[in-house]
């Protein structure tokens, strides 16, 4: 292993993560409260934020950032380069969302703006993905993601209890206050600028730096094109079930906090809502420090697994639940779902993904993830909601009718990677 200061590597990028997930949970968690309830989109409307930012994100991983970071063998200074630019952009979307009087073209330029602002974010995605697999040997991979996704939580449950605050001043201005005068849009920008310091205290990462031992390696000039054939097919059926797995568990990641806060149904305010929100934090956190033993003892595929069930529960508890504290322990299980499904589908893929070709082939990866923030809500609960309250349907059943839909996508992938698994098993 290449990696002569492992402590060190592993501090910067736990620091980049929280400071990461920390801007994201201030940010990403209010913003489609202020698009629906302040601004006036729709809900479908609402979704794009999310669908048209990840397809721009997606194109510029696979087509552009993916194929420069395995030309060059570039990982760290994507991430900063990225992280940096994209940092000042979104000072740029809160000055031009301000700009115009009329409140519906606001959020319009917010997620015109946040799809721009992709382009950079990309550059980091795609750096971050394949760096992990290049610096940790594929035996650790399950243990770092889930000890990243722990500390990352922590900075999650911060980011949300700023956000929870500052989105009304702290009760003492009105709801969306946050967005609307900025500070929110700030310290999002500030954090992501921050964020690029302990980065540059690692290794730049690429296949020279990759951290995994003789004879452990597997050399893809060596597979014949028969099992390179096989290879790929699994690939591809692996991701069609994470396609139905992720559009499903994350097709309640936009639509979730506008639900909570209805006036017929929970009725939230913002600080009671980040409390909900970061008991999925909780989950991540406790989950993420022993999904690695969880890998280790039944494998990264059934552990997948293992992280959907618990998704399909916290689904059936949300669509089907009007007791609040069964809400709190169905978040908490989504949590232990995500880190789950998170840590051990990519220990899965790096297992897949030919090391020389690793930012291209996450970045494939990832667009099953990315896509799912947005596009599940847009073409799925989205429209499923705002049908039926055109229909007249009571807004909160219009909800949880999308929260069963998602449920039955979620189970569907789970089947498709049940039979693949099974498949693979009776093959070796």
């Amino acid at each position: 292993m290449n990696n002569k200061h492992p402590f060190r590597t592993f501090f910067g990028l736990s620091s980049f993560q929280v400071l990461a997930m920390f801007r994201r949970g201030l940010f990403y968690s209010y913003l489609s409260i202020y698009l629906r309830a302040f601004l006036g989109l729709s809900v479908t409307e609402t979704t794009l934020f999310a669908t048209l930012p990840m397809i721009v994100n997606v194109f510029f991983q696979m087509f552009v950032w993916g194929i420069i970071s395995d030309k060059l063998q570039l990982r760290r200074t994507l991430i900063i380069f990225g992280e940096i630019v994209a940092g000042f952009s979104t000072l740029l979307v809160f000055f031009g969302h301000r700009m115009v009087d009329d409140l519906y073209t606001a959020g319009w330029i917010i997620i015109i703006g946040l799809s721009i602002v992709e382009i950079f974010w990309s550059m980091s995605n795609v750096g971050w993905s394949a760096l992990i697999s290049d610096l940790f040997a594929d035996t650790t991979r399950q243990k770092v993601q889930g000890q990243l996704s722990s500390v990352g939580g922590i900075g999650r449950i911060l980011g949300v209890l700023i956000g929870g605050m500052l989105y009304d001043g702290f009760q003492f201005q009105y709801m969306g206050w946050g967005f609307f005068e900025g500070s929110l849009f700030y310290i999002a920008a500030g954090a992501m600028i921050i964020s690029t310091i302990p980065m540059f205290f690692i290794p730049e990462g690429g296949v020279e730096t990759e951290q995994v031992p003789e004879n452990n390696k597997v050399n893809s000039d060596d597979i014949s094109s028969d099992n390179r054939g096989k290879s790929t097919t699994v690939f591809v059926i692996f991701l069609v079930a994470l396609i139905f797995i992720n559009f499903g568990r994350n097709s309640l990641a936009v639509i979730f906090s506008p639900y909570m806060i209805l006036e017929s149904g929970f009725d939230l305010d913002s600080g009671v809502l980040s409390f909900l929100i970061n008991f999925q934090s909780i989950g991540i956190i406790l989950t993420g420090l022993i999904v690695g033993l969880i890998g280790k003892k039944i494998g990264s595929g059934y552990s997948t697994l293992f992280g959907t069930l618990l998704s399909i529960l916290a689904l059936i508890i949300i669509s089907l639940s009007s007791f609040l504290p069964l809400i709190f322990g169905a978040n908490f299980i989504r949590g232990m779902g995500d880190v789950i499904v998170t840590a051990s589908a990519y220990a899965v893929a790096s297992e897949l993904i030919p090391a020389k070709q690793r930012a291209k082939g996450f970045s494939v990866y990832n667009a099953t993830f990315f896509l799912s923030w947005g596009m599940a809500g847009t073409f799925l609960t989205g429209p499923i909601i705002d049908f039926q309250l055109n229909a007249g349907v009571a807004e909160v059943l219009a909800y949880r009718h999308a929260f069963l839909a998602a449920t039955v996508v979620t189970t569907i992938g789970f089947l498709i990677f049940f039979t693949l698994i099974r498949k693979m098993n009776r093959s070796s």
